[in-house]
């Protein structure tokens, strides 16, 4: 029987970089032997992602922050039943372009949401399932909204994109506050050449996952 894979999540503001890195590290790993896969939320599952629809959409404006925070632990909650374990449970690796904490992040602190309300709702969606290492991408948010708008065309453009330098800011510090707070989270300067943060990202997954 395989041993159990190992789960990583990739986390950052928007504009960080963790779309591209994810599938550079996954071509590594896979090149060192892992069996890995990526996902993504909000999404990863076919019902995850049509959750991720109403989330994003930006025609949904009136969206209250409770509504949303909520809509990502159901999408989350879906993602992990229906993808994470299962593939965990193969012996498959999982490489996730965000976790549990964006929504702290993006709900708890930029929406103004207490952070264990969030974490409550979150902890009945998840039941312990945290991953095994999380790389903290690391940018500026006003290097990750310039990222975004030369990228327009060649990525979604969604929702939480259009909100306020103010609110990236606060989703920024919100992530450093959990990097040093949780030694789960590695902190990743994003601000490197693409193949430093990859050569960055292997060292750590090797540090910490042997």
């Amino acid at each position: 029987m395989k041993p159990r894979g190992r789960f990583i999540s990739l986390e950052g503001p928007d504009g960080s970089g963790k779309s591209t890195v994810i599938r550079g590290l996954q071509k590594a790993l896979q090149e060192r032997g892992v069996d890995v896969i990526t996902t993504r939320e909000p999404g990863g599952s076919p019902i995850a992602e049509q959750i991720r629809e109403v989330i994003l959409n930006v025609n949904n404006t009136a969206m209250d922050g409770r509504t949303e925070a909520l809509l990502y632990a159901a999408s989350r909650r879906q993602h992990l039943v229906e993808t994470i374990i299962p593939t965990l449970d193969k012996g498959q690796w999982v490489l996730s372009d965000r976790f549990v904490d964006s929504s702290l992040a993006y709900q708890g602190v930029a929406r103004q949401i207490p952070q264990e309300e969030v974490w409550t709702i979150n902890q009945f969606a998840i039941e312990g399932q945290l991953p095994d290492l999380t790389l903290l991408l690391d940018v500026p948010a006003e290097v990750g909204l310039e990222r975004i708008q030369k990228a327009r065309g060649q990525r979604q453009y969604d929702r939480l994109d259009r909100e306020s330098l103010n609110f990236h800011q606060k989703v920024r510090q919100a992530f450093l506050d959990l990097a040093a707070e949780n030694d789960r989270i590695v902190l990743i300067d994003a601000n490197m050449t693409y193949d430093a943060v990859i050569e960055r990202c292997l060292e750590v997954i090797a540090e910490r996952l042997n």
